[in-house]
């Protein structure tokens, strides 16, 4: 598995000179034979790296089209060139490579250490996040080759998975504060959680909100619920539906972890700043609905 590692990482530095170069094809392929023979003259895997390479040239613009959609807040051309040519090494094995070989997991989690080794600090983190995104909610990996039984799952058998979150407020030097979490995709968002269903709901949304971004809280009324569908590696398709209370919080210091997949910060927010962000459409109407019921405290 390293001797493969280590061929994705000469595939990535050449798509990265093909790319900066504008080369054809076959100039690809010299560069190719050229990397292989400064860093890797024994590894004698020659035509796994041909074969990537060649393939994610030919799929280049299908492949950036899964990625404009899978992550629309980044223009194509204003992602990193280390961590746009990760995603298509990622993106080729998902789609279009052989999944006995190489399943899912593997191209994801080699893609992820890819823009580790090579990208800035939040490489891994975009990554992670764009791949997952097509994984799970665009179904797109195996594409053709998805499983029936999971294609066939009517929506009523499928596994329900519960999860709860909050709009926090905190009311601190006269002003009406919230925290919203950031995503990977450039939406501001809700902290929320799985729960179980088999313990009380308003302490295990407590106890999220503050595995999630370090706040005790206390929830005070419902605000709604939605539902989506989300495709699961190994279950197949989710109906995940969420609860969302208004909880209130001490006015501090938001502290995400380190390892949070999909999340690269946490804020407050002033009362007014509020319908300046940029909120996923399923988010805003319960936003809303919470600042209307602090309008009217």
């Amino acid at each position: 598995m390293a001797g493969r590692h280590l061929s994705r990482s000469i595939v990535m530095q050449t798509l990265f000179e093909w790319e900066f170069r504008k080369l054809d094809q076959k100039q690809a392929q010299d560069v190719l034979s050229r990397n292989i023979e400064e860093f890797a003259p024994g590894l004698k895997d020659d035509a796994f790296m041909g074969s990537l390479l060649n393939g994610i040239i030919q799929k280049q613009d299908s492949i950036d089209e899964v990625i404009v959609k899978a992550a629309p807040d980044w223009p194509l051309e204003k992602i990193a060139t280390i961590d746009r040519n990760v995603l298509r090494i990622g993106l080729f094995e998902l789609l279009f490579g052989d999944q006995k070989e190489v399943p899912p997991k593997v191209a994801i989690n080699e893609a992820i250490e890819l823009a580790k080794s090579f990208g800035g600090d939040s490489s891994g983190r975009f990554v992670n996040g764009v791949l997952g995104s097509v994984y799970r909610e665009l179904g797109e990996p195996g594409k053709e080759q998805k499983s029936k039984s999971k294609e066939e799952i009517p929506y009523e058998k499928m596994e329900i998975e519960k999860l709860g979150g909050a709009v926090i407020y905190s009311a601190y030097e006269g002003d009406i504060y919230m925290a919203f979490v950031h995503d990977i995709f450039g939406h501001w968002t809700l902290s929320k959680g799985h729960i179980d269903v088999a313990n009380e709901e308003d302490k295990e949304i407590q106890s999220k909100i503050k595995e999630e971004i370090g706040l005790d809280i206390e929830l005070e009324e419902k605000l709604g619920d939605n539902e989506y569908i989300s495709s699961h590696p190994e279950k197949g398709k989710l109906r995940k539906q969420v609860v969302y209370y208004l909880a209130r919080s001490n006015y501090q210091e938001l502290h995400l972890p380190e390892d949070k997949k999909g999340l690269d910060g946490a804020e407050w927010f002033k009362l007014e700043d509020i319908a300046n962000l940029n909120f996923y459409e399923d988010i805003f109407p319960i936003v809303t609905k919470a600042v209307g019921l602090l309008l009217e405290k």
